[in-house]
C-alpha cells in the first residue's frame, strides 16, 4: 500500500457546506476503490492524508490536482510498501479545524497553516528532481550517486558585470530575475531541469534522448528576452539583455553532492565544464548558442546546423569542433563591447554611469 499526506489551497472561499459535500463525496468515492484516510479543512487550507492501493492513490491525487477547487497542491510526505492503515475505519474522515472553537483543534490548526507557509518557501528554494523524489515516497538523501547520459545547459547574461555597475541595483535585481524565469520556464517546458543558478548563469540538464528539447528551451528563451528588450525603454538596463547558451551531450555523475552544511543533487563532470566552456565561447563567435558534435547528433527533428570552427577550450585536451544554428534569433547576439559601444550611442541622454572600453 502507499500512503501520501497532502496539502493545497481552495481557488475560492467555500461555505461551511460545500466542504462538508466534498467530504461526503471523497468518503463515498473512496469506500469503492479502498482507500482511507482523513481531511483536515483551515480556513482556505486542505490537509488530507490517503492510504490505499499504490495505483488508486495516485490516481486519486492526480484527480485532485486537475479538480479546479484546489491550487498549490503539494505533497508533504509519500510512504511506500505501507503494512498497515492508521485510518482503516474512514474512507474519509472530515474535520473542520475552522468551525471549533476547542483550544487544542485552534493549536493544531495554526500549527498545520505554519507548516503550510514553510512547506512553500522551502519549495521555492528546493530542486524540482528532489521534490519529485519526495511525492515519489523516496528519501533523496538515499539516492546513491551515479552515471548519466545528460544534456547540459549552461545560459547567461552578456556582459553582465558591465551593465550592473551603472544601473540602480533594484534594475539589476529585476533583469536576473526574469532572465531566469523565462529561461526557467522554457527549461522545464521542453523536458529539463534546472540545476542550479549560478548569479545570473542557469544551469539545467536534459535526458540524453531530448536534444531536440534543450535546443527548443534556448530558442524560445532567446525569442523572449528579445521581446523584453523591444519592450523596454532605451534607457532601461532590459534594453540591453542578451544571453548566450552552451550545450553538450555526454557522461556526467548525478547525485548528492555536497557537505554537512549544504548539500546539491547536481550533475558534474567534465561534460558539465565543456557547457560552460561553450556559453563562454557565444561572445567570441557572435552567436548566441554554441554546441558540440554529439548534441546535433541525438537531434530527431530537422535543424540546420552550421559550424563555426574548431576552438581549444579550457581544460580539453584537444581541439572541439563547435557547431551553431542557422536562425536569424540565434544571429542576433550582442559581444561585450557592441553593448559597450550601444550605450556610447545612446550617450548622455539617459545618463549612465561611467563608461570604461575595458573588457
Amino acid at each position: 500500500m502507499k500512503r501520501i499526506m497532502y496539502v493545497s489551497t481552495a481557488t475560492a472561499p467555500m461555505s461551511g457546506n460545500e466542504v462538508e459535500e466534498i467530504g461526503r463525496v471523497s468518503s463515498r468515492n473512496n469506500l469503492k476503490v479502498g482507500i482511507t484516510g482523513v481531511l483536515f479543512s483551515a480556513h482556505e487550507f486542505f490537509f488530507q492524508i490517503l492510504e490505499g492501493d499504490a495505483h488508486q492513490v495516485d490516481r486519486l491525487l492526480e484527480r485532485i490536482r486537475r479538480d479546479r477547487r484546489h491550487r498549490d497542491v503539494l505533497v508533504l510526505k509519500a510512504e511506500l510498501d505501507v503494512t498497515e492503515r492508521l485510518f482503516s475505519k474512514w474512507s474519509m474522515r472530515m474535520i473542520r479545524l475552522d468551525s471549533s472553537s476547542d483550544f487544542i483543534l485552534q493549536a493544531l490548526r495554526t500549527m498545520l497553516e505554519n507548516i503550510t507557509e514553510s512547506y512553500r518557501i522551502i519549495e521555492r528554494y528546493t530542486q524540482p528532481s528532489v521534490l519529485k523524489l519526495l511525492t515519489e515516497g523516496v528519501n533523496p538523501l538515499g539516492v546513491p550517486v551515479h552515471k548519466a547520459e545528460q544534456i547540459v545547459l549552461f545560459g547567461d547574461i552578456v556582459a553582465f558585470s558591465y551593465l550592473s555597475e551603472r544601473f540602480p541595483i533594484e534594475e539589476v535585481a529585476d533583469l536576473v530575475s526574469q532572465f531566469l524565469e523565462v529561461c526557467s520556464r522554457r527549461v522545464v517546458e521542453n523536458g529539463g531541469e534546472v540545476t542550479k543558478y549560478v548569479g545570473d548563469c542557469v544551469m539545467a540538464h536534459f535526458n540524453g534522448d531530448n536534444a531536440d528539447g534543450a535546443l527548443e528551451a534556448c530558442l524560445g528563451t532567446l525569442s523572449d528576452i528579445k521581446n523584453m528588450r523591444e519592450g523596454a525603454d532605451s534607457c532601461r538596463l532590459m534594453r540591453f539583455l542578451y544571453s548566450g547558451f552552451g550545450l553538450t551531450k555526454g557522461s556526467v555523475i548525478e547525485g548528492n553532492i555536497g557537505s554537512s552544511i549544504k548539500l546539491d543533487y547536481t550533475v558534474l563532470g567534465d561534460t558539465v565544464n565543456l557547457a560552460a566552456r561553450l556559453e563562454g565561447l557565444t561572445r567570441n563567435i557572435g552567436r548566441a548558442i554554441a554546441l558540440t558534435r554529439a548534441v546535433c547528433d541525438a537531434c530527431t527533428q530537422t535543424w540546420q546546423f552550421v559550424p563555426v570552427g574548431d576552438f581549444h577550450l579550457k581544460g580539453q585536451s584537444q581541439s572541439c569542433p563547435v557547431y551553431s544554428l542557422a536562425d536569424e534569433i540565434v544571429g542576433e547576439m550582442r559581444t561585450h563591447d557592441q553593448l559597450v559601444d550601444d550605450m556610447l550611442l545612446l550617450g548622455q541622454a539617459c545618463r549612465f554611469g561611467p563608461v570604461s572600453q575595458s573588457m
